[in-house]
């Protein structure tokens, strides 16, 4: 077997170069996303159309609410009291909507999302034969049941090029039903191969995490071209619900990671003071970054947090 050669080495035989800062190039490609947002805006205001922000993450909004005069947010985060809850978008969508027919739509939003809606008991006496017996939890409907394999299909689905996202929404108007999903036409194609494409990737890589449980910590980092950590997390807390999960996507010297576990958010939060990285999400699940360089440090790190927290 040969040894992996030195980067520096392709840099001499001038196979590859190196490229310096564009410090211009960056500067005009912000310059222009603020020019298309800025046109966007007129554009609305043209219209007379309102602006409707549904949401249920905790973000900062006073930036967006002094560019428009016509903007309607809907979020639930931003209660007070008895009246704040998190529940998805999706969720939230379905209501306001109230479309019937859509209502299998509602349950893959939010099953996908960790959320067993009200609806869910409506949802079966349509579509008994897509549901499962002993469903407790909503990872339970997405992982063990025919509506689930439809709402992983389509989260897959969107992991293709814009166009083909494009299509996969066109084609999903045009759906009478989850029926129609995985029905073999020239519409779902590309949706369909794609679902199969990374399904086989995925499963491959689902395998080598199990490989990874430490105690009470179970810590994978994979690298290539799909992205797909926050799935890969999500099952695996699901299979492990005792363990703290974390699931690394190193791409050149930067390390995307999804993390899932009881008060993870607390614990990462203190893991970044110690060795640097962003992060942050919901109480229970959480994202960050960090530099590759930083990964067994963090790795470390966490699970000394972990231990002190099981003492305190």
């Amino acid at each position: 077997m040969k040894a992996i050669r030195n980067f520096e080495e392709f840099i001499k035989e001038r196979i590859v170069k190196k490229q310096s800062r564009d410090r211009s190039r960056a500067q005009f490609l912000v310059k222009e996303s603020e020019n298309s947002y800025h046109n966007l805006l007129e554009k609305i205001e043209k219209m007379g159309l309102p602006v409707v922000w549904i949401d249920h993450h905790d973000v900062p909004i006073k930036d967006y609410e002094k560019d428009f005069d016509n903007l309607y947010i809907y979020n639930p985060v931003r209660n007070k009291g008895k009246e704040k809850s998190s529940e998805p978008v999706t969720y939230l969508s379905y209501k306001i909507s109230n479309r019937k027919e859509d209502i299998w739509l509602g349950i893959i939003g939010c099953i996908a999302d960790h959320y067993l809606p009200d609806f869910a008991d409506e949802f079966v006496e349509r579509y008994p034969h897509l549901w499962g017996k002993n469903i407790k939890e909503p990872f339970d409907a997405y992982y063990g049941t025919e509506i689930g394999e439809v709402a992983i299909a389509l989260n897959f689905g969107l992991k293709d090029s814009v166009s083909n996202v494009v299509k996969l929404q066109n084609f999903l108007i045009s759906c009478n039903g989850p029926e129609n999903v995985f029905e073999e036409s020239s519409v779902n194609y590309f949706f369909r191969k794609k679902y199969q494409d990374i399904k086989k990737k995925y499963k491959a890589l689902l395998g080598e995490a199990r490989k990874s449980v430490e105690g009470n910590m179970l810590f994978f980092e994979y690298g290539g071209e799909l992205s797909i950590s926050a799935d890969l997390a999500n099952q695996l807390s699901h299979s492990y619900p005792e363990k703290y999960v974390i699931v690394a996507y190193k791409k050149g010297n930067i390390a995307n990671l999804s993390l899932r576990g009881k008060n993870i958010k607390r614990i990462l939060l203190k893991v970044i003071e110690q060795v640097g990285g962003t992060g942050g999400g919901h109480e229970h699940a959480v994202g960050a970054q960090l530099s590759v360089e930083n990964l067994e440090k963090f790795k470390e790190a966490f699970r000394k947090e972990i231990e002190n927290d099981k003492e305190s």
